[in-house]
């Protein structure tokens, strides 16, 4: 991130002394990433340094590591996930459903009818966490203040970031992404400065930020859940309120950014993936993924163009898709709200029976699909044994069912 927030009551100058309440010296602490070579935050706590125990750490008796296919002894073919048929049930810390994943990522659904535990709280130390808001609304709540969600809004979480989640009623349905990688825009976005150039369609400066709060100068006994590097996690007991920071400022630090705050670039004729690129993360192209925006825009207008997309094989890439609504005209009569396609490298796949053939009457229409995208960049993807329960069986004929009936 360019834009270095500032929040609170902290020394101008790192690494001095400063004191939020009278008498007691503050305490720094630096929230870096790529080893203190990338975006940064600090952050001020008002009498006690984040490494305060009340106890020994143990095992936690829930645990986030998820069971992946041999995929050396199953068939190489796409899934069609309907995680709309997912049901509904628990709190949003111990919800999450593993879907799929990689070396440097992993995606989930969270769907969850109630807030996190009281004076429960999370911190992933294995991964940065982007995730995207298909229902409900709430409040993420960390360090760095409350960040109100509602639907259709990404959220981004920098790696360790201590929260909770509150729901505001109701349940929710989240989309998440793992990566070991920090999220950011696309560079080709931004100019020299680390502005988004005038001709990118994200403006960095449309997303929400956290409102800090008072800080809680209190002490007791606060559980942190801690995510660490293959889904284990540590019931670690804090002994002060982890949420006891007088300011903080940096470009390190959890966002909302609404997904259709990506404003969408059509062009005579269609419009390839790279187009609609929101977020990456790694090492593009060589390690990582990008993540794209399907929003609703205008189809291209040349006098014979297709509308639908033309048929490709993701040659580099695995491509996982998050279908919000049905209206993603290629998979018509296919997909469903909260449908899930996953189209691995060196398999080809294409629009549904007679698609192309009725985009031709779209042309310079606005297309109402809404979807999000994450295209890999050597790196395979698995799927996880609990999501074969909600695919398609017979999605890798669907294209020949299609054209029959379509």
């Amino acid at each position: 991130m360019a834009l270095i927030v500032r929040r609170g009551d902290l020394p101008n100058t790192p690494h001095t002394e400063f004191y939020a309440i009278p008498g007691v010296l503050a305490l720094e602490e630096i929230h870096g990433s790529y080893g203190f070579d990338g975006p940064w935050s600090r952050k001020m706590h008002v009498r006690h340094y984040p490494t305060e125990q009340s106890s020994r750490p143990t095992v936690a008796d829930f645990h986030f590591r998820p069971t992946f296919v041999d995929a050396a002894a199953v068939a190489l073919e796409p899934y069609m996930i309907h995680s709309g048929d997912i049901p509904y049930g628990g709190d949003a810390l111990r919800s999450r459903f593993a879907l799929c994943g990689g070396h440097s990522t992993l995606m989930s659904v969270i769907k969850a009818t109630e807030s996190f535990p009281a004076d429960a709280f999370f911190r992933n130390a294995a991964s940065h966490e982007l995730f995207f808001v298909q229902e409900g609304s709430g409040v993420l709540s960390s360090e760095f203040g409350e960040l109100p969600f509602k639907q259709h809004d990404y959220i981004v979480v920098p790696k360790a970031t201590t929260y909770r989640i509150d729901l505001h009623e109701g349940s929710v349905w989240l989309l998440l992404i793992e990566s070991k990688f920090p999220y950011e825009w696309p560079p080709h976005y931004m100019n020299r400065g680390g502005q988004a150039h005038m001709t990118a369609p994200v403006v960095e400066t449309e997303i929400g930020l956290p409102e800090l709060r008072p800080f809680r100068d209190e002490v007791g006994e606060f559980t942190v859940f801690i995510k660490a590097p293959g889904g284990t996690v540590t019931d670690s007991r804090q002994s002060h309120h982890p949420f006891d920071v007088s300011g903080w400022e940096g470009a390190l630090y959890p966002f909302t950014f609404p997904i259709l705050n990506h404003h969408g670039i059509a062009r005579e004729i269609h419009t390839a993936p790279p187009m609609h690129n929101t977020f990456q993360s790694g090492h593009i192209p060589n390690t990582g993924f990008s993540v794209c925006s399907f929003v609703p825009q205008m189809e291209g207008w040349h006098p014979k163009e297709v509308c639908a997309p033309y048929a490709h094989m993701n040659v580099d890439s695995d491509e996982f898709m998050f279908f919000c609504n049905g209206s993603y005209g290629a998979r018509k009569g296919i997909i469903k709200d909260g449908s899930i396609s996953l189209h691995q490298g060196g398999v080809p796949h294409s629009p549904h029976g007679k698609a192309a053939e009725r985009s031709l009457v779209n042309r310079g229409k606005i297309a109402e699909r809404l979807a999000v995208m994450l295209d890999t960049y050597f790196e395979p993807l698995t799927i996880t044994v609990p999501a074969l329960e909600f695919c398609d069986p017979e999605y890798s004929t669907s294209w020949s069912r299609a054209a029959q009936t379509q």
